[in-house]
This record gives structure tokens, sequence and C-alpha cells, in this order.
């Protein structure tokens, strides 16, 4: 979008060329605050009345604009000051003059008066300050109104709005249109903190420009609410800029909420992609206490030099709590710096919800979300008849969870009002921020359902679709529509005579839109998607035999004749002629898909269920589909028929015949094969055939092996394979290379070259390795050699191997939060011995937040990384060690980290803090006067030993099993997932064969021990457990944490989990439980086993198994504690998904865990069962237990006990804690760190 273009229709104003001028040569200056100086003249209810006003019949105190009607003289004066301190532009006293705004003080009926006369204002002062050299301009205010079309009003009705689109649109045409009549230049629309309000301004304000005929130019600037980095509708800087690029804005900033140091990381955001000015106009500060603001003009003025010697302002000025003296400082500090230069930004269909979706030229295919269509989808049409929207917008939940990025919502059914069905879907939507972020597809053959959906979105979404089928009047009229909206299109090629149904018409009618679109209204071309149309094959009338071939060759037509478009298509219809045999919809599907991808389509509304790998495909039948697809011959339907049959079903029989077929190929050949699908079953005879064929055995793992480990790397960086076939991939390498061992020994052969030399090890009292260990096989997937050091490994160890070994990056693993210290420990020693290699980053505590702020800052002599997930792994490792990526790769992590780090530093506590002795007084409170805890059955310690893994497999909750191979979708519908469902099968096969060898063969021990003990809370916080009923002898004192902090909207109640036990004065006999379960004992041992058969597969499936068994047996063992040990549940009757989401009574929160976050209380714990004793399991000295298949943890019976985040607490809570267990507070705050409120 470049920053000169011009709608052909309408004339620029004289301010246009007058401002880019001024802008192209300095930092232009916005004004400051007008309510700050309007407060200065402390003005009562009388001022504001006027004599005009003085008989109005409500109070008006606080309605500044209507100043600019009362008191003229005293705005008008402050606009002199802000230009007589530096303003290039002063802003209209509109901030809340619409009809919606003044409707508070039921002065709606002047709103427009309002406006003009505060545009005359402005402009009477900015034109006497104005000279030909340096000119003076008025921004015409469009306020935020005091209404949000995006967010509900009412907490118990997500779906409700207190003003419509339609509404903004007439409130701010009235504003815009005076505004100009008073002598704007500008139109800005600042302050905003929902975007639809916004795109409603923006709606308005073409409007007008299109009544008068001629436009100005538009500043918008958006406000980020807090630190979290986004609007208070929930989206983020870049993603609201793609909202509001389609206005060609002059420019695009952000103003309040902020002061300029809490600001600068998102305004950066900003600077970074918008291909025009930008501006920014911080709060002096945050507020203070008393709703002041304390930075003073010369430290403002400071913080915002570096805003422009950064390369990131073309115009400045102040918000909130900013004065004269305020912009006459910035003035001063920005005189002799450079304005930021307009990057150029390739064109590229820049979408949003609440985050940013750009489709650039390097974006793979696009997959468009097809459940959410009452057409298309049976559920979802019954879900919405039904009036279901909660079960609704878990079908949309879904599609995002498993890897939609576009959702597709129809909901054009002859028994639905599609209009109202569209807008309550969509505004519940909007209330559901881990489905909206994704953009939105508005699909109907209605366009008054269309609009009325467009109407509901603030984020950039696609309309689907419009046409030529009514003639080009109607078309032209709907696509400026569509871009006045700020929508991309679906263009279907239909014309007045129909659908396009050959390739000539297919260009005919895509060129003819194309040519309308982008000559004549602007429309950008890269917002434009065709669908030239998916029509069946096969269907044995012969002027269908080029419906394929047809529409792949239009696409790649598209692509090369009409720059920037892109092209998408209902891809099931084109296999609907073999309906009910779905293995050949499936191959017509993936090879129609695989010939469209490579000459050009972008995306594709796909059926999940309907999809399979090309490469996979029988070799007959792909030939065969081929030959339809492509039209390579006249009998191509007829053969296709012929064979169809053979594959109904499932096809298995025909799949089965043709498994085998691969071994026809030349070795190298089939070693790659067997590299990618993970056979072992031929890779000895087939590395030996392959090393009788080369001079020496080194040159197998240098050239076919490592060609095929090569193409394993490219699947899995594209996506087309998941991390289990990858470690499978290795299974394979790591037992060819064993083969070769003996040969490259016997010759004193050299090693084979490597991409780099990586150590890894999980940090000292940390003894979790699952994900280190699939890291370590990804990277030795792409030719890294991997130094694994294993578990517990002390910084000095670390250290030393790394530098015997001269590796050239250390990678670093931790689950539990003690490891967070160590890995900070680590970097300090890394940064002391003077060691210059990068440091890696990972593990489920982990976080780019630690690593920037505590980890990073103590190795300065190289990179430290945060490493996310084992998909990443690779990337991160080859720009480290790449001397043509090393550079920018740093650079860029070290600009993400000093972000992170200030967002860090300026973030404040969300809620209230409360000293620890006011928050004992907001504990939970319980009637325990009407409550008798039940007497548990069995008292004191029970021992299970041996315990029957065949009882445990039916409590396995398998969702955590997939995210920990790095699968992500929800256990059973994983399975039907498009993107991961086939590799999620496999691996859910491969585990249900392991775990049954590990049953039958008792390769696993189960053990546990529990205790049920008389208690009662004393101290508010401490929870004394006593020997036995006598109640005379007490065992122990758990100490608990109390909430300190309250959210904002949240409980008044700050809780313990000592609340959940009567207090001992109470006189009420109250117990407590606590157990320790292991299902590890045997899995390192055969985990070793297959490690030293060189199966890393099975290695890291066992450990994964015994991890989920040990969370089936905590599970199971709770259950039988409720109805048998305890008894205090005897009649629950609960299946497995409703343990999962802990619908019994009773809680079993751990050592560790939020609501209990001391890790140090784990020993007692341990003694009072005497866990190590009874069933072997022990403590690290970071409080982790080995094995690590094992869960401990204490039971609550009460029936409000429930989970809780206790959340930061005070250092008065800290010395609490630290004197009632006897410890110093320095050793009990090393424990609590991540919970300690630094503020």
């Amino acid at each position: 979008m470049p920053l000169n273009a011009t709608p052909q229709t309408l004339k620029r104003h004289p301010s246009f060329e007058r401002l880019l001028s001024a802008a192209q040569a300095r930092i232009l200056l916005l004004d400051g605050a007008m309510g700050t100086m309007i407060q200065r003249h402390k003005l009562e209810e009388e001022d504001f009345r006027g004599e005009r006003f003085a008989d109005w019949h409500c109070d008006i105190k606080g309605n500044n604009d209507l100043l600019s009607i009362t008191q003229p003289t005293i705005i008008c004066d402050i606009h002199r000051a802000y230009l007589e301190a530096g303003s290039d532009i002063i802003e209209t006293n509109t901030f809340n003059s619409t009809t919606i705004s003044q409707a508070d003080y039921e002065m709606q009926a002047i709103s427009r008066e309002i406006n003009v006369a505060s545009a005359q204002l402005a402009r009477q002062a900015a034109d006497e300050y104005s000279t030909p050299e340096r000119p003076r301009f008025v921004a015409g205010i469009l306020g935020p109104t005091s209404r949000t079309a995006s967010l509900s009003p009412d907490v118990n009705d997500p779906g409700a709005r207190n003003v419509t689109f339609d509404v903004l649109v007439e409130a701010y045409c009235e504003s815009c249109e005076a505004l100009i009549e008073g002598g704007s230049d500008i139109i800005m629309v600042e302050t905003i903190f929902d975007t639809l309000n916004a795109k409603a301004a923006l709606f308005a304000v073409q409007l007008t420009f299109e009544k008068l005929g001629f436009e100005l130019p538009i500043m918008i600037s958006g406000t980020i609410t807090d630190a979290s980095g986004r609007t208070l509708s929930g989206q983020t800087p870049e993603a609201f800029w793609n909202s509001v690029r389609h206005s060609k804005p002059m420019s695009i900033g952000l103003n309040c909420a902020l002061g300029p140091k809490e600001l600068r990381p998102h305004l950066l955001e900003i600077s970074t992609v918008a291909d025009t000015l930008v501006s920014a106009h911080p709060n002096a500060g945050l507020p203070n206490e008393f709703g002041g603001y304390d930075l003073n003009a010369e430290e403002m003025a400071a913080t915002v030099a570096e805003f422009a010697e950064s390369g990131m302002l073309n115009i400045v000025g102040g918000c909130c709590g900013t004065t004269p003296d305020h912009i006459r400082e910035i003035a001063k500090a920005v005189a002799t710096l450079s304005p930021r230069a307009i990057p150029t930004i390739a064109p590229a269909c820049r979408l949003s919800g609440l985050e940013p979706f750009n489709i650039t030229a390097d974006s793979l295919f696009i997959n468009i979300g097809e459940r959410c269509n009452v057409t298309g989808s049976a559920v979802f049409k019954r879900l919405i008849l039904q009036e279901d929207y909660d079960a609704a917008l878990e079908v949309a939940r879904q599609q995002v969870l498993n890897g939609a990025q576009i959702i597709d919502v129809n909901m054009d059914e002859g028994m639905l009002e599609s209009l109202p069905a569209m807008v309550k879907f969509l505004n519940l939507l909007a209330a559901e921020p881990d489905i909206s972020r994704v953009p939105l597809m508005v699909d109907s053959s209605k366009w008054s359902v269309i609009e009325a959906g467009l109407k509901c979105i603030q984020g950039k979404p696609i309309v689907n679709s419009i046409s030529l089928k009514e003639g080009e009047a109607e078309f032209v009229e709907k696509a400026r529509l569509c871009k006045k909206y700020g929508a991309a299109i679906v263009v279907m090629a239909f014309d007045e005579d129909g659908q396009a149904d050959n390739l000539a018409r297919r260009k005919e009618i895509c060129q003819r839109s194309y040519d309308l679109l982008v000559n004549q209204i602007g429309f950008p071309a890269e917002d434009i998607i065709f669908d030239p149309n998916v029509f069946a094959v096969a269907t044995g009338i012969e002027e269908h035999n080029r419906y394929g071939l047809d529409f792949i060759e239009a696409t790649a037509w598209i692509k090369q004749n009409l720059p920037h478009a892109m092209i998408s298509g209902g891809i099931s219809n084109v296999s609907f002629s073999f309906r009910g045999n779905n293995p050949v919809r499936e191959a017509i599907h993936s090879v129609f898909l695989y010939h469209a991808i490579r000459e050009g389509l972008s995306m594709g509304i796909v059926n999940a269920g309907q999809l399979a790998v090309y490469d996979d495909l029988p070799t007959v039948l792909r030939e065969a589909v081929e030959d339809v697809v492509l039209y390579r011959n006249e009998q191509a339907t007829d053969g296709l028929l012929a064979i169809a049959d053979n594959y109904r079903g499932d096809g298995t029989t025909q799949s089965k015949t043709e498994d085998l077929s691969w071994r026809e190929a030349s070795v190298n050949r089939r070693l790659e094969y067997a590299l990618v699908k993970g056979i072992t079953a031929f890779i000895e005879e087939d590395t030996e055939e392959a090393r009788q064929g080369v001079a020496r055995p080194l040159h197998v793992i240098e050239g076919a092996l490592m060609d095929g480990m090569n193409t394993v790397g490219d699947l899995f960086g594209s996506g087309k394979m998941f991390l289990p076939q990858v470690v499978k991939s290795a299974r394979v390498m790591k037992q060819a290379v064993a083969y070769l061992q003996p040969f490259i020994e016997a010759e004193k052969d050299v090693a084979a070259s490597s991409n780099g030399k990586i150590l890894m090890a999980t940090v000292k009292g940390d003894v979790h390795d699952i994900g280190k260990n699939i890291v370590g096989v990804v990277l030795q997937c792409n030719n890294y050699e991997v130094i694994d050091l294993g578990v517990m490994v002390p910084a000095e160890k670390i250290l030393q191997t790394a530098r015997a070994e001269n590796v050239d990056i250390i990678g670093l693993s931790g689950l539990i939060t003690p490891s967070l210290d160590e890995m900070v420990t680590l970097g300090k020693e890394m940064q002391r011995q003077g060691f210059d290699i990068p440091l890696m980053i990972g593990g489920a505590t982990t976080s780019k937040a630690h690593t920037a702020v505590k980890i990073a800052p103590t190795y300065s002599r190289n990179q430290t990384v945060y490493v996310s997930d084992a998909s990443r792994a690779v990337g991160v490792a080859s720009k480290l060690l790449s001397p043509e990526q090393r550079d920018s790769f740093v650079a860029e992590i070290q600009r993400e980290y000093d972000a992170v780090r200030l967002r860090t530093a300026n973030r404040t506590s969300q809620g209230t803090l409360f000293a620890y002795e006011d928050a004992v007084k907001q504990k939970l409170q319980i009637n325990w006067r009407d409550h008798q805890p039940e007497l548990p059955n069995t008292l004191g310690v029970t021992v299970l030993d041996d315990y029957p893994l065949e009882t445990l497999v039916p409590y396995i909750d398998w969702t955590p099993f997939f995210i920990t191979w790095d699968l992500v979708g929800k256990y059973p519908t994983i399975f039907k997932d498009n993107v991961v469902g086939e590799a999620a099968t496999a691996l859910f096969a491969d585990a249900q064969a392991l775990l049954k060898n590990i049953i039958d063969n008792k390769h696993l021990r189960a053990r546990a021990v529990f205790g049920l003990w008389p208690a009662n809370t004393v101290n508010t916080d401490d929870i004394e457990v006593y020997s036995d009923e006598s109640r005379s002898q007490v065992a122990a004192t758990l100490h608990h944490i109390r909430q300190q902090i309250q959210k904002p909207g949240g409980s008044d109640e700050l809780i313990s989990l000592a609340d959940f036990v009567a207090p001992k004065e109470s006189l009420v006999k109250d117990y407590i439980g606590g157990f320790a379960v292991t299902t590890g004992i045997g899995a390192d041992e055969l985990a070793a086993q297959y490690e030293a058969a060189h199966d890393d597969y099975n290695a890291i499936m066992v450990k994964a198994l015994a991890d989920r068994l040990a969370e089936a047996f905590a599970e199971h063992l709770h259950h039988r504690v409720r109805q048998e040990y305890w008894g205090y549940a005897p009649d629950e009757q609960l299946d497995n998904e409703a343990l999962i989401k802990e619908k019994y009574r009773g809680i079993r929160p751990a050592p560790g865990y939020p609501a209990c976050p001391d890790h140090t209380e784990k020993g007692q714990l341990f003694d009072l069962l005497d866990v190590t004793h009874n069933i072997g399991i022990t403590l690290t000295e970071s409080y982790a237990m080995h094995p690590a298949a094992a869960v401990s943890g204490w039971y609550f019976a009460h029936p409000d006990a429930k989970y809780f985040n206790t959340g930061k607490i005070a250092r008065d809570q800290l010395h609490s804690l630290a004197t009632r267990k006897g410890v110093p507070v320095a050793e009990l705050e090393r424990w609590l760190t991540p919970i300690l409120n630094d503020e």
C-alpha cells in the first residue's frame, strides 16, 4: 500500500501534499493533552453551562467538548499554548463529541454543532501560527465513544452488544462531516481500544469523503491497554494494523494508557510492519495512586528522543498528563533527528483475528476450516438449529486447535434465519480468544448475511464470495463495500452467462474481474482470491473430462497473469463421482491438490477426513487417478472405474499387495524409503548391499543414509512428517550406522562430518528427560552430533564436558521450577569461565520471558536462546552455527529479548496486593459448625506393592501423551485431524503394542503408598498432622501459602489450602491424606535396552508410557481413596472423561504446583509416608522424584476444596513462612523466587 496511493474517483485536499512534504523533512509534532490543560482551570458546573445551558436539566460538568461552545477562549488559548510550544498538528476538542458520547449528557442534538465549533477554534489558532515555511494543521478527532462493538457489557451474555456497527457509522458520519466543515485538515481516529469501533469510524470517513467529493489525510492511533501488548478487545499491534490498513491512512500509531517506556515495544512492532508514517503520543508515564502523571517534560523528552534515534517515529506528541512544557522539550529533543524512513513492504494478503495472519509468497498451502458450515457439516447444522451455541463454538475451537488457519462460517440453511444466526455466532465467537485469534471467512450466498457478518468482525476477514453473476454494476458495488469493510474477497469464476466450465471461460472471467477490481476501483490485488470452480471429474460425460486439468491450468494462468492474486477452491467437489468409495475419493483429492498446489493453488476448503498422502498412494491407483485429473488419455475414466472397486471400503487389500513394491527400487532409494517410513526390517541387508557398492563404508553414511535423512529433515521442516515418525527414522539410521561401525573401525576410518556438535543435559536436581531426548533425536536426524549427559547433571560436569569435547552449543533442559535457578547459575559460570558458544534453553517450566530476563543477562559472551519445542531446535541450531545467518538471527533475538525485558520491567500487577495479615482476614469462610468431616475407614499408612498395571490403563489420559510428541489435539478426535491424524493414529498403535508388551511381560512395576491422618489447621496457614485419633502427638506440621493478590473482578476471598481443613479452635475433628505413586520401576532399564539396540523411538516411548501410567495410577488411587479407604464418596460413579475433568469431590494438589508452590513441603510428605523405604521413590536435592514416572501430593476432602493458583506473594508472607518453618529467609527465598512479587 504505497503512501501516496489515491482513489481514482476522489480529489485530494490540499493538506495532503503540505503534510507529506513536512513529514519528509522532519519529525512532526502533535499537541499534548487537552483534558489535562482543562483541569488546570478548575472549572465548576456553572462554567460548563455558561449562559446558554444555565437551565440544562442534568449535570454537565465533565463534558469537556461542550466548552468549545461555552468557554471558547479557554479552548483556543490551550491550542495556542501548544502551537507556541512547537506543535505542527493540533487536535480538535472533540474526543467525546459523537451523538453516542454526548447522549451521556443528553446533548446528542448539538453534537454536530460541537464538532463544527471545535474545529473552527482549532482552525483559528492554527492559522494564527501558520507560515508558508511552516504550516500548522488541524486534526479533527473521532474518539472511541463510550460503547464497544466487539465486547459484551454483560458478563453473563458474551454475545450481547450495547452498540451496533450501523449506529456507530451514523454517529461518526455526522461528526466527520462537521469536523471538515469547521476547517479540519486531517481526520484522526484515535485512542482505539476496540478495532471494530475504529472500522466503523473509518467506514464513516470513507462515506463522508465520497459524499463531499474529496478526501483528507487519515491518522489512526490505537491504544495498547496494558503490558500484555494488546488492545482492550484483544488484538496485537500487527493484527490491529492489518485490520485498518485498508483505509490507506497517512499515519498509524499508538497513544494513551501507557507511558513512553511501556509503549516502546508495541510501537516498535507497528513501525516494523507499517508502510506509512508512524505516530506516538503516550501518556506522561503511568498514573499514580491519585490519578495524576509524574513523568516530567525532560524525562519524557529523553525517552521519546530514543524512539526517534531508533528510527521508529514520524509524528510525536503527548496524551494524558502532558502539557505544553512536555511538547516544548520533545520538540527540542527531536529537532535534529531524522524522521523514520518508510519501509517497502512486499504486497501480501495480511489478514487478522486477534493475531496477524500474513499470506506471503513463501506461505505453504492454507487449510481453511470447513466445519462451521451448516451446508457442509451435519453436526454443526444440528447445533445451530438447536441453538446450542456453546457446542457450536467447540466445533470452531477444535478446528483451531487442530491447525486450521482460517475458519469458514456459513449459516445458509432453509430452516434457519441465516442473518441473526450469523450475527449471534460471530458475536459469541469474538468472546473466545482461543478461536478468534485466527481470521474468519464469512461465507454466504446472501449478500445481506455477508454484510451483517462483516459488521461483527474486528479483524480482517475474507468474504466468500462475490461474482459477476448479477452483472458488473452489482459486482463493483459489492467489491467497493468489501474494500470499505476491510475484507479480502473470494471471486467466483461466474458471470452473467453462468459458471466458467472450461479453461477459456475461466481465464476470461478472472481477467475481467481482476481488471474491474484492480484498475477501476483500486482493490488491492493481494486481497483477491479467485475460485476458478472445482467440478467433479470422471462423471462419464465427455464434456467433463478436462474439468480437473482446466482448473489446474487456470490456476497456473492466474498465478502468471494476474499479479499477487491468490487461488482457492472447494476441493471435495472434484471427487463427487466416487461418493461412497472413500479411498478413491481421498486419492483424487491428494492427486488434485498435489498438482494444483504446484501450479500455485494458495488455499482450499478441505475435508479433513478425505485426504491421503500423495506418496503413500498405491502406484496403480495414483496412475489411474492422474490419468483422470490430468486428462492424459481418452480412456482415463474407464480405467479408473475398472479398478475403483479394488479399493472400496478401507482399501487395505490392495495396499497390502503393494506394500513391498518399494523393494524393487535401487538400494539407495530403498534406504531412503526405509528412513522416511521408519522401517527396520530390511535395514541390515540393504546397508550391506550399499556397502558392497562403495569404496569405503563411511561413504554409505555420507551418501545414501545422509541423503535419506536430509529428505526426512525437509519433510519434517515443511510439516509433512511429525515427531513420532522422525524418531522412527532415527532408529533406522542408528541401526544402519551400528551395522557399519565394525567395518569403519576395521579401516580405522575417520568419522563422518556433522553440522555441529551439541551437548545436552537435564540440569542438576531434575530427572525429566523425555523432551530432551526427543530434541536430541531430531537434531541427530539433521546431522548434528549430540552428546547427551542424561539427567541430574551438575553445572561443572556440563562445562567440563563441553570444553573437553569442544562442543558448538550447550542445550539445557528442565521441568521443575528449581531447574530455572540452576540454569541461571550455569549461565553465570559460562560467563565467568570465558565460554563463547550459544546456550539453548528448553523444558516445560522454561519460557522466553524467563530466558530473556533471568538467564540471558548472566551470559553476555554469546547468545542464549529459548527453544519452545523440538520442531524449532534444528532451525535455531542451524542459524546459530551458520556464518551467513548467525549475526542477523542473534540481532533479531536480542531485539526480541530487549522488548521482553522492557515489558517485564514495566509490567504492573493485575490486581490488588494485600498485606499478608490483611490477606489472612479474607480467607475462605467455611461453616465448620454445620460440617461433619467423614472419619476415614483406614487411618494410617497403607502400601500397595506390585499393583496390576492393566487396572490402570482405563484411567490413562492420552491427550498429554500426544503433546509429548508435539502432536497437538484432543484424544480421541486427534485421529481425525487432517494434519496430524495419520501420525497420531500410527503413534497410538505403536503405544498400544508396547503397552501390551510391558504389561504382559511385567517390564514395569507399579507401587504406591498413601496415608490418612487426623489433622487440624493452626496459625491460619499451617496444618497439624496427628499420629493417631487421640491428637496428642503432632507427626508433622504442613506449611501452606495464601493468595495475596486479588484479581480485578475476581472473588474477594484469598485462599490457602489450609482453609480446607477445620481450624483447631473449632473443635471439629478433621483429616488429611497424602500419597506417592510410581510406575517407573524398571523404566530406565527397559529404555536402556532399547537404546542399546539403537531404538530411540521405543526408548522414548517407554518413558512416555510410564509417565502416563503414573498419572493414571494417581487418578485411580484417588478414586479408591474416595470410595473405599476414606470412603466419603462410596456411591461415586464417574467415567474416565469425568475423572480427567475432575468432576469428583476433593482435590489432590502436589507440592511444587500452583496451589502449593513450595517444593520443600515434599520432604514432609515423604517423611510422613516413609516413601523411599516403602516404595523406593527418592528425592533429589531439588525435590524432583526418581523414578521420574512418579506423582505425589495431598488429599483434601472438604466439598468446597478446589484447585487454585496462589499467584505472587509478598515478602511479608515469605518472612512469616520462614519463621513458621524454622529456616533462614534466604534459603526459603531461593525456593520461592518464581512466586515472589518483586514490584
